[in-house]
């Protein structure tokens, strides 16, 4: 069995900004495989091996075959499965729809979710500590995109924790602004005609924090973020961004700054690696933009290209 991991928004940016990052090879890290994007599991990082549904369960379709259980029902009207009861554990279900999170300590285990078009995969809605673990969502194959795989639809919810999850086929992977987003696989996003293209994406900071940790993120389209903290709504602060293993988008990470607005805090993106897969220079416009390193606790180290060890520096 393969192994087991524990542990309409507004100004989404496709552009570069007018202070490009150049990134520059200082010094080839001795010792260190390289390559690893080619095969991510090889080197202990997500991918369709190690996240997702488990391999050998039996998932029971909702609604076809189960519309309720425990804290939770199937909404015809809707087209979706509404948790409402704190403390409820939904596991080895096939959604077809959206899965709304309306409670506390909820739990969602080996749950694959389908949807398309404009809409969710699963939302969280004013919820607190939901945990989702070793699911997917995706949408269907030759179906419309789906919008937003995993949304914190009012951007509230609190001590969400987002692990060993495979995401695919949708505009944006993640959408959150707290809470830790750990060990899962986002690839293969797709896009309508005026999209924006979010891997794991913040929009505004939380006293909370947000970590986002040894996620796999793969954005061939060639346009905004595989990692966003975007100060789109509000001030970026509190954020680790650490130990991922990136490729493509238009900038592979943004690092919270926003001139002539706010000036982030405490956004601290150390020991990524970011791979040429799509692009030269990491992503199509260059690696990173808007990092604000050092200057209030912001910090950017030890990141480096996938292909050669080199630290990635910016500018």
């Amino acid at each position: 069995m393969p192994g087991r991991f524990r542990g309409s928004d507004l100004r989404r940016r496709a552009s570069p900004r007018h202070h490009r990052t150049t990134p520059i090879a200082t010094a080839a890290a001795s010792g260190v495989q390289l390559n690893y994007a080619a095969s991510p599991h090889t080197y202990g990082y997500p991918d369709a091996t190690n996240t997702g549904v488990q391999p050998g369960q039996t998932l029971i379709a909702v609604p076809a075959q189960q519309t309720s259980g425990p804290g939770w029902t199937y909404s015809k009207a809707y087209g979706s499965v509404l948790v409402t009861g704190n403390g409820a554990t939904l596991t080895d279900l096939a959604i077809t729809g959206t899965l709304d999170i309306k409670a506390a300590n909820v739990t969602i285990d080996n749950v694959q979710v389908v949807n398309s078009g404009n809409d969710w995969g699963i939302g969280l809605m004013h919820a607190t500590n939901a945990l989702v673990e070793h699911s997917q969502v995706h949408s269907p194959a030759g179906a419309d995109r789906l919008q937003d795989a995993i949304k914190d639809v009012y951007g509230d919810s609190v001590g969400t924790t987002i692990e060993t999850t495979n995401i695919w086929g949708a505009d944006s992977g993640i959408k959150v602004g707290q809470g830790t987003i750990a060990d899962n696989y986002v690839h293969g996003l797709e896009a309508d005609p005026g999209d924006h293209i979010n891997g794991i994406v913040s929009y505004v900071g939380s006293a909370a924090g947000l970590t986002i940790r040894h996620n796999t993120v793969f954005n061939s389209i060639g346009q905004t973020d595989c990692i966003g903290i975007l100060e789109s709504f509000g001030r970026q602060y509190n954020v680790t961004v650490t130990g991922n293993l990136l490729s493509g988008a238009g900038y592979t990470i943004y690092g919270g700054a926003n001139a002539g607005r706010w000036t982030p805090s405490n956004i601290v993106i150390t020991g990524n690696r970011i791979a040429r897969t799509y692009y030269p220079n990491g992503g199509s416009y260059g690696p990173a933009a808007d990092v604000a390193a050092g200057v209030n606790g912001n910090v950017w180290s030890g990141n480096v290209w996938d292909d050669t060890g080199a630290l990635v520096n910016v500018s």
